[in-house]
């Protein structure tokens, strides 16, 4: 019972980190798919290839994100 009640904490402290990844998530693979479909397709490794392309762009976007966070606040 310990388990689900620090998931709850975390997931209460950490709402926003956690609704940020979800919405990149869910636009990222959006992006990709429908950029497929209009496409006609695409070999399978490309596809992929893109997917794994969205970890580098959250990565990126976070880093820039906190990088700008703390210019302001100086």
């Amino acid at each position: 019972m310990t388990g689900v009640r620090e998931w709850l904490q975390t997931a209460r402290e950490e709402r926003w980190g956690m609704l940020t990844d979800l919405a990149f998530a869910i636009v990222w693979v959006t992006l990709v798919e429908m950029i497929f479909y209009v496409a006609g397709g695409g070999p399978t490794w490309a596809y992929y290839g893109c997917m794994l392309a969205g970890i580098v762009a959250y990565f990126g976007l976070i880093w820039n994100y906190n990088i700008a966070v703390n210019q302001q606040n100086r």
